[in-house]
């Protein structure tokens, strides 16, 4: 029996021990886990960000009054223009996007900078691009709420007074696109609701007659077109 013992015990296979492996792979300075905390933090508030720093605010604002001004309730549908407005906000947003790419993702990849110094150099182009567009009357109403002094330069201002001063900068030019949009509509209703009135015709509700008139008008002068490259010029 003791023979047979100690030939297993010379044919068995040495087993390398895996605990000083596994010590490595989870040795304190290991961020995979950070890594992940963070892209998955990212990607929750993936939405609220987009709204935050890009122009989707005002095209949205303007797509809801272009449809409310044709009386098209659910044409186009909302997916159909969040989907033109995502793609118009990448366009839009691309050449910050490669800022970014450049001052920050790339050193972070390649070593050379920490997560907060990847972070801090990447949102220097962003933030340079809400200060192009953020009124100065919204920058001094959220720095005057935050109780901050007086910045030297636009530059020295926190995100958290930056992004909902372009928020609320970006409502506005949206509204302002969207009223300017309105009126050709309006007139439209109007004169309709007038000659209607007049030649007596009360079983017929205007609205009826006023939508195809608006849409046909909006498809002659190649309206999407038109809208489109107005908001584009407007950044």
């Amino acid at each position: 029996m003791s023979a047979l013992l100690l030939m297993m015990r010379v044919a068995a296979p040495r087993v390398a021990p895996v605990l000083p492996d596994l010590g490595a792979r989870l040795r304190p300075g290991d961020s995979t886990p950070w890594t992940i905390l963070f892209v998955l933090t990212l990607i929750t508030l993936l939405p609220a960000l987009i709204m935050a720093v890009t122009p989707m605010v005002r095209l949205m604002v303007v797509f809801h009054f272009l449809r409310q001004a044709l009386g098209t309730q659910t044409a186009p549908s909302n997916s159909t223009l969040l989907g033109l407005g995502l793609v118009m906000t990448w366009f839009l947003m691309q050449p910050v996007l490669v800022q970014v790419e450049q001052q920050a993702v790339t050193p972070y990849r390649e070593g050379r900078v920490t997560g907060w110094q990847a972070i801090d150099q990447g949102a220097t182009p962003i933030k340079a691009f809400l200060l192009r567009y953020a009124r100065e009357k919204d920058l001094a109403l959220f720095t005057a709420a935050g109780q901050i002094p007086r910045p030297n330069q636009p530059m020295d201002l926190p995100m958290r007074v930056v992004m909902p001063a372009y928020m609320l900068s970006e409502l506005k030019s949206g509204f302002a696109i969207g009223a300017v949009l309105y009126l050709p509509f309006l007139l439209i209703d109007m004169v309709t609701a007038a000659v209607t009135t007049s030649i007596g015709m009360f079983q017929l509700p205007p609205v009826v007659i006023s939508t195809p008139l608006k849409i046909l008008l909006f498809v002659i002068v190649d309206g999407w077109n038109l809208v489109a490259g107005s908001l584009l010029k407007s950044f």
